[in-house]
């Protein structure tokens, strides 16, 4: 691998006074967003993402500040933004003041979502730095009547290429305005000078939340602030029939709120909140509108579909098919699964006097501010939503519903009400990645390549434009919200990457899904990734070729060949048909992340035991190429991360679910990946600094499950369609393995 050397600089260094990269919060939290006084100073700046001041300021001590759009869910947005705009500026990356998420301080660079954060976020703040400094460089030429082109920029000055006084940022611009449209052609330097981008340079969240000392949302508190909670329905469906106050009316302070369906209570002791949410008696309509969990698959054939759609036409894959000597089928199913966020949402709101802050973990602050704007029938201007950290998502989880609570309890009783969910309430009401199901059929030619494809999917359709998922709070007060759902582009990487003639993709949208859905991780991918890798391994075990050969033979973009073949390497893997001889299975499986953005490759050592069904996963090999590498230490623990996460997602996680509510709402009914169960990790990041940097986010954890039931096949001659590859699943798929 090409890896630049590590910065030279030491963590003491980076985090101590002067040397430390400011955010945005710390704690304590008393006041109404307490910013750094540089910060506070923005306020009414513009925010247009077509302007440079919409995205950074020269401070009077010559430090830079960086308004971002974008959030760091835990990706290193925090240090990798800063190190693109720091390299452009010709400043170091110590002088600057990072804002994120804050929609009185920040453009709208829209949601963070979708492996966006450096690809379009950072790419955007890096092209305002470009601008700024061309304009820098302009006002010191004036300043020192010399050429603009005998002039550079040297940690936060520019000065003469041929030595000379220079002229400090401070002095040129401190506290002013550029007042110039950011220039998508402004020059940026040549990768080859970098001295910031491509180190790895210390993330400055990690050490306060290894040592138990980083502000989350829920450590947010504000003058006054009032302990909120939500009753929810016994049943997804059920309306509010009754409410007796009787058994909370001695608690100190508590307040209860009923609007409509909605029910609440806030108390200035947090404990009492609880107390009373758990006193206050609730008598509730009758529903059992759900399929349960075991009904999803026969309901998913059935519908009610929106529509049909052919997404990919190439050739005539049914008349191939027909034609085909020999041919493969078979269907994957990928369930309904949850966020399952370590810690569970909270949010903060104040609404007073015709004005609306929150402070909330979303994704996509600027989208929430108008949607709470619409709520609760403010002017856009009148509402500030402030991102602050939560305990991870990848998706929408429930932050946005406990915002919207806290907006409502605040309302009703004209205080700032802090809402802090369950464990139970995470998981029985957060909205879920949707399920999955996919028909697939192939054959291979004489050639040993993929003659014919087919791929028949049944996924829910996400309504065009929604601006939010509709939310419960909301919705059982009775507040008119845009009807729909959310998924996320759920139909991509449906069709195999590699030199096919005939090939079909044809969707079965549904109309709606079996629980309120949302995006989760690399929304669609995995699954539509896990049914096509693995289905090819099938094709190549059915022609006896190489799973690693028969990918490369139907590949012709290098990039992906070099992922593939790095990966393997990784592995020592040994060419021979699958499956094996048994005991160690090997497995590999790759993605081209919606066909346009980022390459990974995934091998795998897995191992089964036959008695109990028990899977343990040896080794992972990751080679990675997302373009020009920003922070590769970051990138590399964003690829663990996705790596482990999906791990989790295709042996243990489903949600369960009867005709009337979720089942699995804690984590017995939802257990996530622990400790003993993480394997050895391996990474291989493919430095390509001449190109653009592309999305790290979620492009690893696509090729998982793949990988794995490919492993796991190499290893049983066992194919396993359905997740999670639970034990029981795994002795069904070794029974059918032995028969045939």
């Amino acid at each position: 691998m090409s890896r630049r050397e590590p910065a030279a600089v030491s963590r003491r260094a980076v985090l101590a006074g002067g040397g430390a990269l400011i955010v945005s919060f710390s704690l304590p939290l008393p006041g109404r967003g307490q910013q750094p006084p540089v910060v506070e100073k923005a306020l009414g700046k513009t925010l247009d993402p077509a302007e440079v001041d919409g995205f950074l300021a020269v401070n009077a001590d010559g430090s830079v500040s960086l308004f971002c759009g974008k959030v760091d869910l835990g990706t290193g947005l925090r240090i990798a933004i800063p190190q693109m705009a720091a390299e452009e500026l010709g400043i170091g990356v110590e002088r600057i003041v990072l804002v994120e998420g804050d929609t009185a301080l920040t453009p709208d660079q829209g949601p963070t979502a979708g492996s966006t954060g450096i690809m379009r976020g950072g790419v955007q703040i890096r092209q305002a730095a470009a601008t700024a400094r061309a304009a820098l460089v302009r006002l010191a030429a004036a300043r020192l009547g010399v050429p603009a082109e005998a002039l550079e920029v040297v940690n936060g000055a520019v000065r003469p290429k041929e030595g000379g006084q220079g002229v400090g940022f401070a002095a040129l611009i401190g506290e002013q305005q550029f007042n110039i449209k950011l220039d998508p052609q402004a020059p940026l330097k040549d990768p080859g000078s970098y001295g910031i981008v491509g180190r790895s340079m210390p993330r400055p969240d990690v050490p306060r939340k290894v040592t138990g000392r980083h502000p989350y949302i829920h450590d947010l508190k504000l003058p006054d602030m009032l302990h909120g909670r939500v009753i929810r329905p016994p049943a997804v469906g059920a309306r509010l029939l009754d409410v007796d106050d009787t058994a909370v009316r001695d608690i100190p302070g508590v307040q209860v709120v009923r609007l409509g369906s909605f029910v609440g209570v806030v108390a200035p002791d947090e404990w009492d909140a609880e107390l009373a949410a758990r006193a206050l008696v609730t008598r509730w309509s009758q529903a059992s509108s759900l399929v349960g969990h075991e009904g999803v698959p026969a309901w998913m054939r059935k519908g009610p579909f929106d529509a049909d759609q052919k997404l990919v036409g190439k050739g005539d894959a049914r008349a191939a098919l027909a034609a085909a000597a020999k041919k493969l089928s078979a269907t994957y199913y990928w369930p309904t699964q949850s966020h399952a966020s370590m810690g569970p949402s909270c949010a903060v709101a104040d609404i007073r006097e015709g004005k609306a802050t929150i402070w909330s973990a979303s994704q996509a602050t600027h989208r929430f501010r108008r949607t709470i704007a619409r709520l609760l029938n403010l002017p856009l201007e009148a509402v500030r939503v402030v991102y602050v950290d939560g305990s991870g998502c990848y998706g929408m989880n429930g932050h946005d519903d406990a915002a919207a609570d806290a907006a409502l309890l605040s309302r009703a009783v004209g205080k700032p009400v802090r809402v802090q969910w369950s464990r139970a309430d995470e998981l029985g009401w957060d909205p879920k990645g949707p399920p999955q199901m996919l028909a697939l059929e192939g054959a291979v030619g004489a050639d040993g390549q993929i003659a014919a494809w087919s791929t028949e999917m049944w996924i829910p359709r996400a309504t065009a434009n929604l601006p939010n998922i509709p939310l419960l709070g909301p919705a059982d007060a009775g507040m008119a919200q845009p009807p729909g759902i959310a998924t996320g582009l759920i139909s991509q990487n449906g069709d195999p990457p590699y030199a096919t003639p005939n090939v079909e993709v044809l969707v079965h949208w549904l109309k709606d899904a079996p629980l309120r859905p949302s995006n989760i991780r690399a929304p669609g991918k995995i699954a539509n990734s896990f049914a096509v890798e693995s289905f090819v391994d099938d094709l190549a075990a059915q022609a006896r070729i190489d799973p690693v050969e028969f990918r490369l033979k139907g590949l012709s973009d290098p990039r992906g060949a070099e992922v593939i073949r790095r990966a393997a390497r990784m592995l020592d893997w040994k060419a021979r048909p699958s499956p094996g001889p048994g005991g160690l299975g090997r497995g590999i499986a790759y993605v081209h992340y919606k066909h346009g953005e980022t390459y990974v490759a995934v091998a795998m050592e897995a191992e089964v035991d036959p008695g109990s069904g028990a899977i343990r996963v040896r080794r992972v090999a990751c080679a990675q190429d997302c373009g020009l590498v920003i922070n590769p230490n970051a990138a590399m623990q964003q690829v663990e991360g996705n790596i482990l996460q999906t791990l989790s997602r295709t042996l243990l996680e489903e949600v369960t679910f009867d005709a009337a509510r979720v089942t699995s709402v804690d984590w017995a009914g939802y257990p996530i990946l622990t400790f003993p169960d993480v394997p050895e990790i391996m990474i291989d990041l493919v430095d390509q600094p001449q190109s653009p940097p592309l999305g790290v986010g979620e492009a690893a954890s696509t090729p998982v499950p793949a990988a794995l039931a490919n492993a796991i096949f190499d290893a049983t001659g066992a194919r396993l369609r359905t997740v999670p590859f639970t034990a029981e699943r795994v002795k069904a798929a070794l029974a059918v393995a032995r028969r045939t």
